[in-house]
Protein backbone atom coordinates (compact mmCIF):
# COMPACT_ATOMS: atom_id res chain seq x y z
CA UNK A 1 0.00 0.00 0.00
CA UNK A 2 1.55 3.30 -1.09
CA UNK A 3 2.06 6.58 1.40
CA UNK A 4 -0.72 8.14 -0.58
CA UNK A 5 -3.35 5.20 -0.22
CA UNK A 6 -7.12 6.84 -0.83
CA UNK A 7 -8.79 6.34 3.14
CA UNK A 8 -12.00 4.45 2.94
CA UNK A 9 -13.94 4.21 6.15
CA UNK A 10 -16.40 1.07 5.99
CA UNK A 11 -20.07 1.73 7.63
CA UNK A 12 -21.57 -1.45 8.68
CA UNK A 13 -25.53 -0.82 10.06
CA UNK A 14 -26.59 -4.42 9.58
CA UNK A 15 -28.27 -6.22 6.67
CA UNK A 16 -27.89 -9.31 5.18
CA UNK A 17 -24.21 -8.24 3.57
CA UNK A 18 -22.47 -8.56 7.41
CA UNK A 19 -23.45 -12.32 8.10
CA UNK A 20 -21.84 -15.19 8.49
CA UNK A 21 -22.62 -18.87 9.36
CA UNK A 22 -21.27 -19.91 12.45
CA UNK A 23 -19.52 -23.54 11.65
CA UNK A 24 -20.89 -25.15 15.15
CA UNK A 25 -24.13 -24.16 14.81
CA UNK A 26 -25.23 -22.94 11.01
CA UNK A 27 -26.16 -20.15 12.02
CA UNK A 28 -25.65 -16.84 10.56
CA UNK A 29 -24.16 -14.22 13.04
CA UNK A 30 -22.60 -10.34 12.30
CA UNK A 31 -19.33 -11.16 10.30
CA UNK A 32 -16.20 -9.30 12.29
CA UNK A 33 -15.34 -6.47 10.11
CA UNK A 34 -12.05 -5.95 12.31
CA UNK A 35 -11.11 -8.82 10.39
CA UNK A 36 -12.41 -7.15 7.05
CA UNK A 37 -8.93 -7.91 4.86
CA UNK A 38 -8.07 -11.29 6.52
CA UNK A 39 -11.53 -12.86 5.34
CA UNK A 40 -11.26 -11.25 1.86
CA UNK A 41 -7.95 -10.62 0.89
CA UNK A 42 -8.73 -9.44 -2.52
CA UNK A 43 -8.78 -6.03 -0.63
CA UNK A 44 -5.27 -5.95 -0.78
CA UNK A 45 -4.92 -5.24 -3.90
CA UNK A 46 -6.81 -1.93 -3.96
CA UNK A 47 -4.43 1.07 -2.77
CA UNK A 48 -7.07 1.82 -0.23
CA UNK A 49 -6.59 2.40 3.76
CA UNK A 50 -9.84 0.85 4.91
CA UNK A 51 -10.79 1.19 8.69
CA UNK A 52 -14.00 0.07 9.50
CA UNK A 53 -17.00 1.12 12.11
CA UNK A 54 -20.13 -0.74 13.11
CA UNK A 55 -23.18 0.22 14.82
CA UNK A 56 -23.30 -0.85 18.53
CA UNK A 57 -26.38 -3.67 17.66
CA UNK A 58 -26.25 -4.32 14.00
CA UNK A 59 -29.91 -3.65 12.56
CA UNK A 60 -32.21 -6.33 10.07
CA UNK A 61 -33.26 -2.70 8.06
CA UNK A 62 -36.51 -3.08 8.73
CA UNK A 63 -36.01 -1.63 11.81
CA UNK A 64 -34.55 1.57 10.62
CA UNK A 65 -35.57 5.02 11.34
CA UNK A 66 -34.56 8.66 11.23
CA UNK A 67 -33.11 8.51 14.30
CA UNK A 68 -30.50 5.84 12.85
CA UNK A 69 -30.47 7.94 10.00
CA UNK A 70 -28.50 10.85 12.16
CA UNK A 71 -26.41 8.33 13.73
CA UNK A 72 -25.24 7.20 10.58
CA UNK A 73 -24.95 10.95 9.17
CA UNK A 74 -23.08 11.98 12.80
CA UNK A 75 -20.77 9.25 12.19
CA UNK A 76 -19.62 10.52 8.68
CA UNK A 77 -19.65 14.23 10.14
CA UNK A 78 -17.12 13.13 12.76
CA UNK A 79 -14.56 11.23 10.51
CA UNK A 80 -15.50 13.66 7.45
CA UNK A 81 -12.09 15.33 7.28
CA UNK A 82 -10.55 12.00 7.65
CA UNK A 83 -11.55 9.92 4.96
CA UNK A 84 -11.56 10.45 1.35
CA UNK A 85 -14.52 8.38 0.90
CA UNK A 86 -17.30 6.28 2.77
CA UNK A 87 -19.21 3.22 2.19
CA UNK A 88 -22.22 1.99 4.10
CA UNK A 89 -23.18 -1.37 4.00
CA UNK A 90 -27.02 -1.82 5.27
CA UNK A 91 -29.86 -4.24 4.77
CA UNK A 92 -31.65 -3.99 0.94
CA UNK A 93 -35.06 -3.57 2.27
CA UNK A 94 -34.70 0.12 3.18
CA UNK A 95 -31.74 1.39 1.19
CA UNK A 96 -33.34 3.81 -0.68
CA UNK A 97 -34.93 4.82 2.04
CA UNK A 98 -31.86 5.51 4.29
CA UNK A 99 -29.76 6.62 0.83
CA UNK A 100 -32.33 8.99 0.00
CA UNK A 101 -32.30 10.73 3.96
CA UNK A 102 -28.72 10.89 3.50
CA UNK A 103 -28.61 12.66 0.26
CA UNK A 104 -30.18 15.48 1.92
CA UNK A 105 -29.04 15.44 5.01
CA UNK A 106 -25.62 15.55 3.97
CA UNK A 107 -25.26 19.49 2.26
CA UNK A 108 -22.83 20.42 -0.10
CA UNK A 109 -21.04 17.00 0.08
CA UNK A 110 -18.34 16.67 -1.53
CA UNK A 111 -16.80 13.31 -1.04
CA UNK A 112 -18.19 9.92 -2.43
CA UNK A 113 -20.84 8.16 -0.06
CA UNK A 114 -21.90 4.55 -1.37
CA UNK A 115 -24.10 2.54 -0.06
CA UNK A 116 -24.07 -1.45 -0.65
CA UNK A 117 -25.60 -4.58 0.35
CA UNK A 118 -26.21 -8.11 -0.91
CA UNK A 119 -28.86 -10.83 -1.63
CA UNK A 120 -26.58 -13.28 0.21
CA UNK A 121 -24.40 -13.52 3.43
CA UNK A 122 -20.53 -12.44 2.65
CA UNK A 123 -19.76 -16.18 3.90
CA UNK A 124 -22.15 -18.16 1.45
CA UNK A 125 -20.74 -19.58 -1.70
CA UNK A 126 -22.32 -17.83 -4.01
CA UNK A 127 -22.42 -14.70 -2.53
CA UNK A 128 -22.98 -11.09 -4.37
CA UNK A 129 -21.22 -9.77 -1.12
CA UNK A 130 -17.94 -9.68 -2.27
CA UNK A 131 -18.75 -7.91 -6.06
CA UNK A 132 -20.35 -5.59 -4.01
CA UNK A 133 -18.33 -4.50 -1.29
CA UNK A 134 -15.03 -4.32 -3.34
CA UNK A 135 -16.58 -2.64 -6.17
CA UNK A 136 -18.42 -0.33 -3.55
CA UNK A 137 -15.06 0.51 -2.38
CA UNK A 138 -13.46 0.86 -6.08
CA UNK A 139 -16.09 3.24 -6.96
CA UNK A 140 -15.36 5.49 -3.70
CA UNK A 141 -11.91 5.54 -4.27
CA UNK A 142 -12.07 6.87 -7.44
CA UNK A 143 -9.83 10.12 -8.50
CA UNK A 144 -8.87 12.84 -11.62
CA UNK A 145 -6.72 15.67 -11.01
CA UNK A 146 -6.41 14.61 -7.46
CA UNK A 147 -10.21 15.16 -6.62
CA UNK A 148 -12.90 12.52 -6.28
CA UNK A 149 -15.20 11.43 -9.17
CA UNK A 150 -18.21 10.69 -6.96
CA UNK A 151 -19.13 13.60 -4.88
CA UNK A 152 -22.72 12.43 -3.96
CA UNK A 153 -24.83 9.70 -2.22
CA UNK A 154 -24.30 6.39 -4.43
CA UNK A 155 -25.78 3.31 -4.41
CA UNK A 156 -24.10 -0.17 -5.70
CA UNK A 157 -25.82 -3.08 -6.48
CA UNK A 158 -25.06 -5.68 -9.24
CA UNK A 159 -23.07 -3.74 -12.00
CA UNK A 160 -24.38 -0.16 -11.37
CA UNK A 161 -23.71 2.87 -9.10
CA UNK A 162 -26.63 4.52 -8.67
CA UNK A 163 -27.73 8.15 -7.56
CA UNK A 164 -29.28 6.86 -4.14
CA UNK A 165 -32.30 9.35 -4.67
CA UNK A 166 -33.10 7.63 -7.47
CA UNK A 167 -33.40 4.10 -6.89
CA UNK A 168 -36.54 1.66 -5.53
CA UNK A 169 -35.81 -1.84 -4.70
CA UNK A 170 -37.12 -4.14 -7.37
CA UNK A 171 -36.70 -7.90 -6.49
CA UNK A 172 -36.39 -9.86 -2.96
CA UNK A 173 -34.63 -12.60 -4.53
CA UNK A 174 -32.55 -11.39 -7.58
CA UNK A 175 -29.38 -9.90 -7.45
CA UNK A 176 -30.23 -7.36 -9.46
CA UNK A 177 -32.05 -5.89 -6.85
CA UNK A 178 -32.88 -2.01 -7.27
CA UNK A 179 -33.55 0.23 -10.65
CA UNK A 180 -33.24 3.98 -11.32
CA UNK A 181 -36.45 4.27 -13.11
CA UNK A 182 -36.21 7.55 -13.85
CA UNK A 183 -32.34 8.62 -14.52
CA UNK A 184 -29.42 6.67 -16.05
CA UNK A 185 -26.83 5.14 -13.63
CA UNK A 186 -24.00 7.25 -12.37
CA UNK A 187 -21.48 4.22 -13.69
CA UNK A 188 -21.74 0.71 -14.42
CA UNK A 189 -19.09 -1.50 -13.55
CA UNK A 190 -18.19 -4.65 -16.41
CA UNK A 191 -14.47 -5.12 -17.23
CA UNK A 192 -13.83 -1.48 -17.01
CA UNK A 193 -15.59 0.74 -14.23
CA UNK A 194 -17.67 3.06 -16.96
CA UNK A 195 -18.18 6.33 -15.23
CA UNK A 196 -21.23 8.65 -16.83
CA UNK A 197 -19.61 11.53 -15.95
CA UNK A 198 -22.18 13.64 -17.83
CA UNK A 199 -25.00 12.23 -15.40
CA UNK A 200 -22.87 13.06 -12.02
CA UNK A 201 -23.88 15.40 -9.20
CA UNK A 202 -21.35 18.93 -8.98
CA UNK A 203 -22.04 20.20 -5.62
CA UNK A 204 -21.52 23.99 -5.20
CA UNK A 205 -17.75 23.98 -4.11
CA UNK A 206 -17.39 27.07 -2.33
CA UNK A 207 -20.24 26.22 0.16
CA UNK A 208 -19.49 24.67 3.51
CA UNK A 209 -20.31 20.59 3.98
CA UNK A 210 -23.43 21.13 6.49
CA UNK A 211 -24.89 17.96 8.42
CA UNK A 212 -28.77 18.23 8.96
CA UNK A 213 -30.08 15.71 11.31
CA UNK A 214 -33.30 16.90 12.18
CA UNK A 215 -36.01 15.16 10.28
CA UNK A 216 -39.74 15.41 10.86
CA UNK A 217 -41.93 12.27 11.01
CA UNK A 218 -44.83 13.81 10.90
CA UNK A 219 -46.12 12.24 7.64
CA UNK A 220 -47.72 9.61 5.69
CA UNK A 221 -48.27 7.65 2.30
CA UNK A 222 -51.75 7.10 1.23
CA UNK A 223 -51.62 4.71 -2.58
CA UNK A 224 -55.03 5.73 -4.43
CA UNK A 225 -56.90 2.45 -5.41
CA UNK A 226 -59.84 2.13 -7.70
CA UNK A 227 -62.98 2.46 -4.79
CA UNK A 228 -61.08 4.16 -2.23
CA UNK A 229 -63.33 5.62 0.71
CA UNK A 230 -64.01 8.82 1.64
CA UNK A 231 -63.35 7.36 5.86
CA UNK A 232 -59.64 6.40 4.27
CA UNK A 233 -58.98 9.18 2.80
CA UNK A 234 -60.11 10.82 6.07
CA UNK A 235 -58.23 8.67 8.51
CA UNK A 236 -54.98 9.84 6.53
CA UNK A 237 -55.92 13.28 6.70
CA UNK A 238 -57.15 13.90 10.14
CA UNK A 239 -53.65 11.69 11.83
CA UNK A 240 -53.38 14.20 14.88
CA UNK A 241 -49.94 16.54 14.03
CA UNK A 242 -49.58 15.07 10.13
CA UNK A 243 -47.61 18.02 8.47
CA UNK A 244 -46.87 16.13 4.87
CA UNK A 245 -48.19 13.31 2.27
CA UNK A 246 -47.11 11.75 -0.01
CA UNK A 247 -50.19 10.87 -2.69
CA UNK A 248 -49.17 8.09 -4.96
CA UNK A 249 -51.41 8.44 -7.84
CA UNK A 250 -52.24 7.13 -11.41
CA UNK A 251 -50.04 6.92 -14.13
CA UNK A 252 -48.97 11.17 -14.35
CA UNK A 253 -50.01 12.19 -11.14
CA UNK A 254 -54.22 11.12 -12.14
CA UNK A 255 -56.78 10.70 -9.64
CA UNK A 256 -60.58 10.12 -9.15
CA UNK A 257 -62.77 13.63 -9.91
CA UNK A 258 -64.90 12.62 -7.23
CA UNK A 259 -65.85 16.28 -5.32
CA UNK A 260 -65.45 14.79 -2.05
CA UNK A 261 -61.97 13.80 -3.09
CA UNK A 262 -60.97 17.06 -3.96
CA UNK A 263 -62.95 19.37 -1.34
CA UNK A 264 -60.93 17.25 1.65
CA UNK A 265 -57.48 17.23 -0.18
CA UNK A 266 -58.42 20.65 -0.71
CA UNK A 267 -59.10 21.42 2.93
CA UNK A 268 -56.50 19.82 4.60
CA UNK A 269 -54.12 22.05 1.80
CA UNK A 270 -55.79 25.20 3.33
CA UNK A 271 -54.74 23.96 7.39
CA UNK A 272 -51.37 24.03 5.96
CA UNK A 273 -51.18 19.86 4.88
CA UNK A 274 -48.07 20.08 2.45
CA UNK A 275 -49.43 16.97 -0.40
CA UNK A 276 -46.92 15.51 -2.59
CA UNK A 277 -48.58 14.20 -5.49
CA UNK A 278 -46.44 10.99 -6.92
CA UNK A 279 -47.07 8.22 -9.30
CA UNK A 280 -47.84 4.57 -8.35
CA UNK A 281 -45.54 3.76 -11.76
CA UNK A 282 -42.04 2.40 -12.02
CA UNK A 283 -41.06 4.77 -14.30
CA UNK A 284 -42.16 8.31 -15.77
CA UNK A 285 -43.15 11.92 -14.57
CA UNK A 286 -46.62 13.04 -12.73
CA UNK A 287 -47.50 15.79 -15.29
CA UNK A 288 -50.46 17.89 -13.49
CA UNK A 289 -52.57 19.46 -16.24
CA UNK A 290 -51.88 17.06 -18.65
CA UNK A 291 -55.47 14.89 -18.13
CA UNK A 292 -58.91 16.65 -16.81
CA UNK A 293 -58.26 13.95 -13.50
CA UNK A 294 -55.47 15.77 -12.93
CA UNK A 295 -55.98 19.10 -13.37
CA UNK A 296 -58.27 19.59 -10.70
CA UNK A 297 -55.39 18.47 -8.54
CA UNK A 298 -53.03 21.46 -9.84
CA UNK A 299 -55.83 24.05 -8.70
CA UNK A 300 -56.10 22.91 -5.54
CA UNK A 301 -51.90 23.30 -5.38
CA UNK A 302 -50.80 19.79 -4.96
CA UNK A 303 -47.19 20.00 -5.11
CA UNK A 304 -45.98 18.23 -8.33
CA UNK A 305 -43.66 15.23 -7.56
CA UNK A 306 -42.10 15.17 -11.17
CA UNK A 307 -40.38 11.73 -11.33
CA UNK A 308 -39.06 11.42 -7.75
CA UNK A 309 -39.25 8.23 -6.07
CA UNK A 310 -41.64 7.85 -3.42
CA UNK A 311 -38.49 6.82 -1.27
CA UNK A 312 -36.85 9.84 -2.00
CA UNK A 313 -40.55 12.58 -1.92
CA UNK A 314 -41.05 10.93 1.67
CA UNK A 315 -37.53 11.51 3.14
CA UNK A 316 -37.24 15.06 1.32
CA UNK A 317 -41.09 15.86 3.58
CA UNK A 318 -38.73 14.86 6.03
CA UNK A 319 -35.89 16.63 5.38
CA UNK A 320 -37.97 20.25 4.63
CA UNK A 321 -40.14 20.34 7.86
CA UNK A 322 -37.39 19.27 10.05
CA UNK A 323 -35.17 22.25 8.07
CA UNK A 324 -38.24 24.53 8.82
CA UNK A 325 -38.82 25.22 5.44
CA UNK A 326 -41.54 28.18 5.34
CA UNK A 327 -44.83 27.26 4.22
CA UNK A 328 -44.61 30.02 1.36
CA UNK A 329 -42.17 28.91 -0.19
CA UNK A 330 -42.27 25.08 0.81
CA UNK A 331 -44.09 23.66 -2.56
CA UNK A 332 -41.46 26.16 -4.32
CA UNK A 333 -38.60 24.53 -3.11
CA UNK A 334 -39.82 20.63 -2.87
CA UNK A 335 -40.60 21.32 -6.77
CA UNK A 336 -36.67 22.04 -7.28
CA UNK A 337 -34.18 19.79 -7.51
CA UNK A 338 -32.57 19.74 -4.13
CA UNK A 339 -29.82 16.55 -4.54
CA UNK A 340 -30.60 15.70 -8.02
CA UNK A 341 -33.70 13.13 -7.01
CA UNK A 342 -35.81 15.35 -9.57
CA UNK A 343 -35.43 15.57 -13.39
Amino acid sequence: MSKNAIKILLIYTGGTIGMQKDHRSAALKPFDFSQLVNNIPELNQLDCAIDSRSFPRPMDSSNMNPMHWADMAEMIESAYDSYDGFVVLHGSDTMSYTASALSYMLENLQKPIVFTGSQLPIGDLRTDAKENLITAIQFASLRSNGLPVIREVGLYFENQLYRANRTTKINAEQFEAFSSPNFPPLAISGVHLTVNSEYLFRPETRRKFTVHKEMDTHVAILKLFPGIRREVLNGVLCIPGLRGLVLETYGAGNAPTEAWLLEDLGEAIGRGLHVVNVSQCRGGSVIMGRYETSEALRRIQLINGKDITTEAAITKLMYMLGSHVSPKAFKTIFESSLRGEMT
